[in-house]
């Protein structure tokens, strides 16, 4: 193998589509989970407080404190046939399913208060386990199966193709198939439609590993200590910024998501315009974001997502009464959403780099690991900040469709948009001094790409290649 054999390294489309779909199909299924099904069946179909789950999303946070970083540790050290992450993704789904089956089920003599809460923490616990080590996995695959950023950026495409469907597939649901309260066949359909799509998602994880294998050349480093790992990782000024932006995300997206829930019972809007305008905005902002990227760097670009994003969550908590504003705020919405699903791993590959070049080592699963350890809660934070403010404002969930009173259709809007608002606009501000912009990084990239062309030329000379030039 030579080094224009190298260069011309390329992931066959199957490897593309499978890796996509996986990621895509495990993300789906978090969202489920993450932005508002779970905890409105729990809440409002099956009569759990919104006292006990409040409890149950602030536990489950501790819990992902302990075991994101130590799985993205592990990980990165393990060691075997298939790699370094196919197996966790491969035996794990099975478990993972089953995790998120318990959710669903309706067991009896488990109809109380606390067996409600039993039941939805320790499913949760389960479930969460499992994802953490696949949705990880997934999510830096593409570093394991090629080894040129050419190959890898072939993957990033197709990941973004279908993690649209990540948005889009949970508002379906919302849309076609919600039950009412009180609605026994209902909840009955929509308690096993999520049983046997569960199934499907799991079908398309577990078989996804046959079509992609990874490199083995990244199983060479030494890895330090964790504590060593994880001390270094926090040194890293651009890792901090990059949290910031990346917590208020996945709050963003949970709480967006699961407002939906509520919104669309209580306020008094068309629905038609507003999705079309989410998904105009998430198509052209998937285009806009793509094409924009080069001229205006990660760095401004994701300012102005941010920006766009924030804008939409005020508008939708001064005006998301009124069917045409709250249309605009959707279509900055879907903006939003399209520049968190396209710039954020770009950031995070950018934070990654600047790692390696500062230790010489490449530890994406560390950097996952701790990704997931500060921005995971803050799914259980938006689940909680929103049950508490609509409390507040008089949220009764014992009431049907609509019967709400003026006073808790405040508590929606304001539990929905305010505080993502408000985090949006700090990560702009704090974008201000993230580093990795600007003709210097460029500079360092271009010394990452001989580390890398350094590394790939020892690894596959002690396979017994050759390389010339």
């Amino acid at each position: 193998m030579t080094i224009s054999a190298l260069q011309e390294e390329r992931v066959p489309l199957a490897s593309r589509i499978w890796i996509s779909l996986a990621d895509a199909s495990v993300a789906i299924l978090q969202s489920l989970v993450a932005a508002g099904a779970l905890t409105y069946y729990f809440v409002n179909l099956r009569g759990l407080s919104t006292y006990y789950t409040g409890i149950v999303w602030l536990l489950f946070g501790i819990w992902n404190a302990v075991n994101d970083p130590l799985f993205g540790y592990i990980s990165d050290r393990t060691k075997s046939k298939l790699g370094r992450r196919i197996p966790y993704i491969r035996f794990g789904t099975p478990i993972f399913v089953l995790g998120f089956i318990l959710f669903w089920l309706d067991i009896p003599g488990v109809n109380t208060q606390v067996g409600l809460f039993v039941q939805m923490l320790l499913a949760l616990f389960v479930y969460d386990a499992l994802y953490t080590a696949i949705a990880t996995s997934l999510y830096i695959m593409p570093y394991e199966v090629a080894i040129s950023n050419k190959a890898r950026s072939s993957i990033f495409v197709w990941k973004i193709i279908f993690m649209v469907f990540t948005i889009v597939v949970p508002v379906a649901i919302e849309g076609t198939i919600k039950p009412e309260v009180g609605d026994i066949a209902g909840i009955s359909f929509f308690r096993w439609f999520m049983i046997l799509f569960s199934i499907g998602m799991g079908l398309v994880i577990y078989f996804s590993t046959f079509f992609y294998k990874e490199k083995h050349y990244t199983q060479e480093d030494e890895q330090p200590g964790f504590f060593s790992a994880l001390f270094q990782c926090f040194s890293n000024r651009s890792f901090v910024i990059f949290e910031v932006i990346s917590f208020t995300i996945i709050f963003v997206q949970t709480s967006l998501m699961q407002g939906l829930w509520y919104y669309f019972d209580e306020i008094d809007v068309a629905r038609t315009p507003l999705y079309v305008a989410l998904a105009v905005g998430i198509i052209g902002g998937v285009f806009l974001w793509i094409n924009r990227r080069e001229t205006w760097g990660v760095k401004l670009s994701t300012r102005l997502f941010s920006l766009a994003f924030a804008i939409g969550c005020f508008i939708i908590v001064f005006l998301g009464q009124n069917t045409i504003t709250a249309t605009l705020a959707f279509f900055l919405f879907g903006i939003g959403f399209a520049g968190g699903m396209y710039l954020i791993p770009l950031m995070n590959g950018d934070v990654v780099d600047m790692d390696e070049e500062r230790t010489g080592l490449r530890r994406e699963g560390m950097y996952a690991g701790i990704n997931s350890f500060i921005t995971k809660p803050a799914i259980s934070i938006a689940q909680w900040v929103m049950l508490s403010i609509m409390a507040a404002w008089g949220y009764d969930q014992t009431l049907g469709k609509g019967l709400q009173s003026a006073s808790a259709e405040t508590g929606i809007l304001l539990g929905w948009a305010l505080v993502p608002g408000i985090l949006l606009f700090i990560s702009f501000l704090a974008l201000h001094w993230y580093p990795l912009d600007g003709p210097e990084w460029l500079g360092i990239k271009a010394k990452l790409a001989e580390i890398h062309k350094e590394k790939e030329r020892k690894f596959l000379e002690s396979k017994g290649y050759k390389m010339v030039e």
